[in-house]
């Protein structure tokens, strides 16, 4: 194959762009349908496809957070206005999020650490996409993530787990690179 300078070149200089940063304009439903045919082309070893999205855009922003808000308060009684309002705006500004649930199917050729892997593949894959069409992404996962009440409720279902949410929309800010590994502390060769 030939060197594809651009896309090393991408490589070497991604960054997520947090959420605080992403603003509409979002996807247009075709931008999204290749943001999805995309983020869904990832290693699946035996074609098994143990993941699902649940997409999380418009009014629906609010109506989640609300709906998270409510669970937060039940579980931490104790939470101000203050630490619901923050609740309350999970899914904001971005005008998309993508939420990626592992749905593991169980195979003996395909052990779960694998299908999480696809799944975290997905959440990756989806950043990507987001970039390439010219927007910016996140990829988080918070307490609602790994709350049953809370996956429940944006809709995972009996054995699926979130394994993060991508928040995609338009850079309003050029974010600063951050330090990266020295790759003499990160990697060895094995010798026999």
């Amino acid at each position: 194959m030939p060197i594809n300078a651009a896309l090393r070149d991408y490589l070497k200089t991604r960054r997520s762009v947090g959420i605080g940063f992403l603003k509409d304009p979002g996807p247009t439903p075709e931008e999204l349908q290749e943001i999805l045919t995309i983020g869904t082309r990832v290693p699946d070893h035996g074609k098994f496809v143990p993941w699902r999205l649940i997409l999380i855009e418009g009014d629906d922003r609010l109506r989640a957070g609300e709906k998270l808000a409510a669970i937060a308060k039940r579980k931490r009684p104790d939470l101000d206005e203050a630490g619901m309002e923050i609740e309350r705006r999970q899914f904001l500004p971005a005008p998309l999020t993508i939420g990626v649930l592992l749905s593991p199917k169980p195979n003996p050729k395909s052990p779960e650490i694998e299908q999480l892997l696809s799944a975290g593949n997905v959440c990756f894959n989806l950043s990507h996409a987001a970039f390439a069409l010219g927007f910016a992404a996140s990829w988080t996962n918070r307490w609602y993530g790994f709350d049953v009440d809370a996956q429940t409720m944006l809709g995972a279902r009996g054995g699926e787990r979130f394994v993060g949410f991508v928040h995609i929309g338009t850079p309003t800010a050029v974010i600063e690179d951050r330090d990266r590994p020295n790759l003499d502390d990160v990697v060895s060769r094995w010798r026999s």
